[in-house]
């Protein structure tokens, strides 16, 4: 597993086209520390084979006969939270992204990615990490109406934990957030910490879904 010194990081994937899952599978194979233990053609698939290898990272299609991508998604963290998922998919529409960012995607990107970004979002998902390909995170970054936003923060987070949670949700660090409200570095960890605690946050990837869910990004 990912965890361990030196092992490989284990990836199934999942594409309902063959051309595209032979291709994955070659590319994948060229990267340094991958390993491809399985490859689907539909979500069911990829959930049998999720369940048979214990993967660090599924790389899904999106849109899959049968069981689609977000429906895996879900069901991959729900049953096999060890196992991250990134969406790999021609797709980048708020109907598309959202979904998959609140079933528990921790990537997102689009077929035109090379193989190191493929491989940078792999091993960030396996991190706990949220990797959003520009375009879907300037899909996320559009204004939302102002009657989508919460008027009370939830879970009793501050306005500024609620500032912070967006930053995160843009996919800044924190060293980055210090900079951007000119404040220090460990003023931001404490705000980090706190909102997690309210929340019952794990790591920066739950943040991301959590601002995304709440109308907070």
């Amino acid at each position: 597993m990912a965890g361990q010194p030196d092992a490989p990081l284990t990836v199934v994937l999942a594409d309902d086209q063959r051309i595209v899952r032979d291709g994955l599978v070659t590319l994948l194979g060229l990267l340094p520390g991958i390993t491809v233990v399985g490859a689907a053609a539909d979500g069911a698939a990829a959930l049998a084979l999720v369940a048979e290898h214990a993967p660090d990272v599924l790389l899904t299609d999106l849109r899959m006969p049968g069981t689609d991508g977000v429906e895996a998604t879900r069901r991959v963290r729900a049953e096999h939270p060890g196992t991250a998922v990134v969406v790999l998919t021609t797709y980048v529409d708020d109907e598309a992204v959202v979904p998959a960012l609140r079933a528990g995607a921790a990537g997102w990107l689009s077929k035109d990615a090379d193989a190191e970004a493929i491989g940078r979002a792999l091993r960030s998902a396996a991190d706990g990490q949220t990797t959003l390909d520009p375009a879907a995170l300037s899909r996320l970054m559009t204004p939302a109406p102002a009657e989508s936003a919460p008027e009370t923060p939830p879970d009793g987070l501050t306005p500024r934990e609620v500032e912070v949670l967006a930053l995160i949700a843009e996919g800044l660090s924190n060293r980055q957030i210090a900079r951007r409200l000119v404040v220090g570095e460990a003023t931001v960890k404490t705000h980090v910490n706190h909102l997690f605690a309210k929340a019952g946050l794990r790591d920066r990837a739950q943040a991301v879904r959590y601002a995304y869910r709440h109308g907070l990004a």
